[in-house]
């Protein structure tokens, strides 16, 4: 009887232990290095780098797993099962249980993991650099995993995942691409340019001579398509003055013209799988909360992800894949930042996920779609009635989230519509465990300090806003962390609001007139778009879709120095030395001069006296007439530093560092070298 119910339990343990391994298979790590040669690092000791590949199998019978485009079709399908692998990087204490058992887990862009050099100042290999430490020295274990199949360079992270076939029949479908160069160019890919690189690589054409290959050129995404004569185009490339076939690359004779809108529909074949890359992050998620023997090992995980990744993890939550295979709640915290009103094409038919929405590219991709507010609302057009976190509320699986966002989105990427009806007329209610965060002043990314204009496919009329996001990130992780620990609450939302008369049509905005300042036309507007009638199941067959009435995308209403109001104000808001702006203008060199460039904001200095001011017609107040002198200044922005840390969106360990920052933009704003840049 003993034997009995010994092998009893053990039959019981390793059905156990296969339930809890159902979806991470297998875990091959093919790199180990202590971080800064072992040393300790707070109370969680020693931390240690490792990267590897792991490898998931999906059940498709599952009807958590049904809703992944085509899986079901997967060339690999065996017993009912797909199997798939991701590149993954952890850096983890090496004595687990001296961390804080909280793992943020980054949904890398475009295959390039960012998170920890962005939060403590170093580099991404805290092993080259770790800077403040900041991660190490609180106890995270930070991972990112591969989501992208189409993730471009020798050390992306990605998504390894099958193509599909129907009953062993090849695919194939039209895509889509647009780019506005920034310069002459002979040729371009097939895949996402985006910042003057490939974001993602290509679907090759599948028939190079099919009459549903096109190419079109207009001025901008509002202006009419102008259809290219088949005759000036083909699918090649230009390489050593010799043009030579490709099945990637369109070249156009006379070149493609800086400021001018190509778009191009070819045939391809062979979708990948995309959607597989929802259950990567669901499944890594659940395994290292669940599975015992997992290398990586956690309590809680909060996924986090910025722009691209953003829009990922709030079409994670929409499509349901924040339950597990077995219902369970995979993150437990959601940090989505930048995303404005976004998702995108993470899961559907030859789903390109590096595609976005910009200014001037990325036009009319299923990213900006209803529904945009987390709680249900109503599109007046269609009647339909959604919200982004109806299933995952119908799973009992809705996690803590964050919405932040800059004031860049409000202007590029419709940031008004997650917190206002799709009318435009009223607030939209918000969920209790959401939170919107509105950085006033900030751009999409931060860039370093003093202000410049920015170059390249990014040159730009007005210098960038530099005002950094690192400050606000670390409040941001350790305020999701107290509150899904149930020790604190956050801090509340903080937005533009139509009740307080702090969002606004861009009509209304009311900026200051600036010499020589052109404000943009319009933000950037989400259309409702038709991608055919087999849409629902994830199946574009309309390309480009057809597009209809827009939804109303406001912005914050700005100050007497044109300064956002209804947010999260930073110091440099709050006493200011500048105007900072969520848009800039593209530089005439690169063409669409009337156009947004994609992801900047402007930096506009206050004349520093009244004479300057007169001579320029500056209306706003001279800094010499608001402080008197640099403690006073300093004075000032420690007082603003204290109340964010008060109200809890800065970390009181923070505050030296910022006033350092404080000082340096003084003596640049009043010593005369920005004259001269």
């Amino acid at each position: 009887m003993k034997r009995l119910r010994r092998c009893a339990a053990l039959l019981v343990f390793l059905l156990s232990g296969s339930e809890l391994r159902a979806e991470v298979v297998r875990i091959e790590v093919t790199s180990r290095v202590p971080v800064a040669g072992g040393r300790p690092f707070g109370k969680a000791g020693a931390y240690e780098r490792i990267t590897g590949r792991v490898f998931f199998s999906v059940d498709t019978s599952n009807p958590r797993n049904r809703v992944i485009v085509d899986l079901d079709k997967a060339v690999n399908l065996k017993d009912g099962r797909v199997a798939f692998s991701s590149n993954v990087v952890v850096v983890q204490p090496v004595e687990p249980k001296l961390g804080n058992g909280s793992m943020l887990l980054e949904v890398p862009n475009r295959g390039s993991p960012r998170i920890l050099g962005l939060v403590d100042g170093g580099d991404q290999d805290p092993d080259k650099d770790p800077g403040d430490a900041w991660f190490l020295e609180h106890g995270y274990t930070v991972a990112a995993l591969g989501w992208q199949w189409d993730a471009v360079g020798d050390s992306a992270l990605r998504l390894d995942a099958p193509i599909a076939r129907d009953h062993g029949k090849t695919i194939t479908g039209l895509v889509r691409g647009d780019v506005m160069p920034s310069k002459v160019m002979d040729d371009i890919p097939l895949g996402h340019l985006i910042v003057g690189a490939l974001g993602g690589s290509e679907y090759a054409v599948a028939s190079p001579s099919d009459p549903r290959n096109v190419l079109t050129v207009r001025d901008s995404a509002a202006s009419k398509r102008s259809v290219i004569p088949r005759s000036r185009w083909r699918f090649a490339r230009m390489v050593d003055g010799k043009a030579l076939p490709s099945d990637r690359h369109i070249l156009l004779d006379g070149g493609f013209q800086p400021g001018k809108l190509y778009e191009y529909v070819f045939v391809a074949a062979d979708p990948v799988i995309a959607g597989l890359g929802f259950a990567a992050v669901r499944d890594f998620a659940a395994h290292a909360k669940h599975d015992p023997e997992s290398f990586v090992q956690a309590v809680r995980v909060y996924g986090e992800g910025i722009s691209q990744n953003g829009r990922f993890l709030r079409q994670m939550l929409y499509e349901g894949f924040n339950a597990d295979e077995q219902g369970r709640m995979a993150l437990d915290g959601v940090l989505a930042h930048v995303a404005g009103a976004g998702r995108g094409s993470f899961n559907h038919r030859f789903a390109q996920p590096s595609r976005d929405s910009q200014p001037t590219s990325s036009i009319f991709f299923p990213t900006d779609v209803f529904p945009f507010a987390d709680a249900p609302t109503i599109d007046p057009e269609s009647g339909a009635k959604a919200g982004l976190l109806d299933r995952a509320r119908a799973d009992h699986v809705v996690p803590r989230i964050f919405f932040s966002h800059t004031s860049y989105e409000y202007w590029g990427r419709a940031a008004s519509l997650i917190h206002t009806l799709p009318d435009g007329k009223s607030d939209a209610p918000i969920s209790p465990e959401v939170r919107i965060y509105f950085f006033t002043g900030l751009q999409h990314f931060s860039r370093g300090f003093p202000p410049a204009k920015g170059q390249g496919p990014l040159a730009s009329r007005n210098p960038e806003s530099p005002l950094p996001v690192r400050f606000f990130w670390r409040a941001m992780i350790e305020n999701m962390d107290r509150w899904v620990r149930g020790q604190a609450d956050p801090p509340r939302s903080r937005y533009p609001r139509l009740s307080e008369g702090t969002l606004v049509s861009a009509g209304a905005l009311a900026f200051p007139p600036l010499q020589g300042i052109e404000l943009p036309r319009m933000p950037v507007q989400a259309f409702r778009l038709d991608f055919g009638p087999r849409w629902s199941a994830g199946v574009q067959t309309v390309q480009p879709p057809k597009v209809g009435k827009p939804f109303p995308v406001l912005v914050p209403k700005t100050d007497a120095d044109g300064n956002d109001l209804g947010g999260i104000r930073p110091p440099e808001v709050q006493v200011p030395l500048a105007t900072y702006t969520g848009w800039n203008l593209r530089d005439p060199g690169i063409g669409a001069p009337r156009e947004m460039v994609s992801f900047l904001g402007s930096f506009f200095p206050l004349p520093r006296n009244r004479e300057e001011a007169e001579a320029r017609g500056d209306p706003r107040m001279p800094i010499s007439e608001r402080y008197h002198g640099r403690e006073d200044y300093l004075a000032r922005y420690r007082k603003a530093v204290d109340a964010l840390v008060e109200e809890g969106y800065l970390l009181a360990e923070d505050d030296q560092t910022l006033m350092k920052l404080a000082a340096q933009e003084w003596d640049y704003l009043g010593s005369g070298e920005r004259a001269s840049r």
